[in-house]
């Protein structure tokens, strides 16, 4: 069950607002480039920012997410007819899988990782590419969340000014849960849950070449580097 902020159209459509202007999806693209991928499939595309990037930029991409909500926004934007937007993965094969963000990190179980990995290596080509990123677990990033408890406030087109809060709920390694309030000018409150597990370098180089990828380059994320990986992992030819 995705978090209320993907599924609930209420608030899916402050997603954008509040996530700004998206510089960490350049690294993407080039990434894209360099491996030379013309079939994507975009892997908890959310509202399809990259998912248009990666279409405006001539390559052939489907955008997936359970989250129906996000879809319909990703739907409304300009350029949403160039991509194929599916609640699930199909049954097709594709150059490059990527996961951007923390989709890497929704994945709570051993079985559920384990699982999507799979499905994205029976997805690939035979030398077909996976690329995701995930926050380094030293980093400690919950501290952070835990001090910085100041209130977000951003204009929503359509809607006004959004007051967001953020609260670190729980903190049970390697799981780490937070909450986000919004309050609408109206006065209205709602509430988005989420957890997210913080998998080290060793446990996802166990699990990524368990489902039988090779991994190429583990590299630090653009926007943090101090903070996050980016694994680039490939389905032997």
């Amino acid at each position: 069950m995705p978090d209320a902020i993907f599924a609930d159209p209420r608030l899916a459509g402050l997603y954008d607002t509040f996530d700004g202007d998206r510089d960490d999806l350049d690294a993407y693209q080039r990434i894209v480039a360099e491996l030379g991928a013309r079939t994507i499939v975009d892997v908890g595309c959310g509202t399809g920012c990259l998912a248009l990037r990666l279409a405006a930029d001539g390559c052939t991409v489907t955008g997936v997410d359970p989250a129906a909500a996000s879809l319909d926004i990703a739907r409304g934007k300009p350029g949403a007819d160039r991509v194929t937007w599916l609640p699930a993965l199909p049954d097709q094969r594709f150059d490059l899988a990527v996961m951007t963000g923390n989709v890497a990190q929704v994945f709570l179980t051993d079985r559920e990782w384990q699982d999507t990995l799979t499905g994205l290596y029976d997805v690939l080509v035979p030398g077909g590419h996976l690329v995701f990123e995930t926050r380094r677990p030293e980093y400690r990033v919950w501290d952070e969340w835990a001090r910085d408890t100041g209130p977000v406030v951003r204009a929503v087109p359509g809607v006004g000014e959004v007051r967001r809060q953020r609260r670190l709920t729980d903190v049970r390694l390697p799981l780490v849960s937070f909450r986000y309030t919004y309050t609408f000018p109206s006065g209205q409150v709602l509430e988005s849950d989420s957890t997210l597990r913080f998998r080290d370098r060793n446990e996802l180089r166990g699990t990524v070449t368990g489902a039988g990828f090779e991994i190429v380059d583990v590299r630090q994320a653009p926007d943090r580097p101090a903070r996050e990986r980016v694994f680039l992992c490939r389905r032997p030819a």
